[in-house]
């Protein structure tokens, strides 16, 4: 019997738009992943927006914009300031993927790209709620000076205040006290456990056990760990799996969901078997 296996857009179709921005999520969701993955940041007029990075060099003008304000840390900038910024121009540029190149985005696509902008957190769950879509939102530990900042309470204020149902969302982070607490408030928000944080220190798995779901990284997470996990009646996601052989041996493992730059490659073998 065929078992469906989640599709999950890292940061958005993040190979064919600029990542973490609605035009990836947007193309997600064209492309069928099951849900888009994003990474919740905080700015420092304690504005919740879409954003990766510490700092906002990489997939913004920044530099450009305040030339004088190295190193552009997002907890730096307020939101109308980081609003003003162009998020998409770097990847037509830049084309991180190769799919530009390789004719998989369109020169009207890659076009259309430039000038986009780093979205609220608010505007990425009506775009998931308009499009009775889902989305898995990763609450990332915060740089200075906003170490402290209520991010749990906040999400959940913002998720409430949209209207999304609360079965569309899923809350992710490293920072398994977040986890606890989201629960705590929320109940029926499912909570999913990070693990694999350093690409290089092996995981303990002697910690597993106190979450449902664990979305751990694929190079310290061979499939064999995945079935073992699996047959003690854990779930377990993968991030991030690009190549459709990985994706394979994984879905034989037994795992729930795959994270991945290219929906375009994995869709089909998750949903088709």
């Amino acid at each position: 019997m065929k078992r469906y296996v989640k599709v999950i857009a890292h940061r958005g179709a993040r190979s064919l738009a600029p990542e973490n921005t609605i035009a990836a999520a947007r193309k997600a969701l064209e492309l069928g992943a099951d849900l888009w993955e994003t990474d919740v940041a905080v700015t420092a007029d304690e504005k919740l927006i879409l954003f990766h990075d510490d700092s906002l060099k990489r997939t913004t003008n920044v530099e450009e914009a305040f030339p004088d304000r190295e190193p552009w840390v997002f907890t730096t900038f307020t939101l109308q300031e980081i609003r003003s910024l162009d998020a998409g121009s770097w990847f037509v540029e830049e084309d991180p993927f190769g799919q530009i190149a390789a004719g998989a985005v369109s020169p009207e696509e890659a076009e259309s790209y430039r000038g986009e902008k780093v979205p609220t957190l608010e505007e990425a769950l009506e775009f998931t709620r308009d499009a009775g879509w889902a989305v898995n939102l990763e609450l990332k530990r915060l740089p200075s000076p906003m170490e402290d900042f209520p991010v749990v309470q906040k999400v959940l204020e913002t998720i409430r205040r949209v209207g999304i149902p609360l079965e569309e969302v899923v809350i992710s982070s490293f920072v398994h006290r977040w986890l606890r607490e989201m629960h705590a408030l929320e109940p029926r928000l499912e909570i999913q456990a990070l693990i694999g944080y350093f690409t290089s220190k092996p995981i303990d798995w002697s910690h597993v056990g106190e979450f449902h779901t664990y979305n751990s990284r694929n190079t310290l997470t061979p499939p064999e760990k995945v079935h073992e996990l699996v047959e003690k009646g854990e779930e377990v996601n993968i991030f991030t799996v690009n190549d459709p052989d990985e994706a394979k041996r994984y879905i034989e493992a037994g795992v729930s969901g795959l994270f991945t730059d290219f929906p375009q490659r994995i869709v089909g073998i998750c949903h088709d078997g």
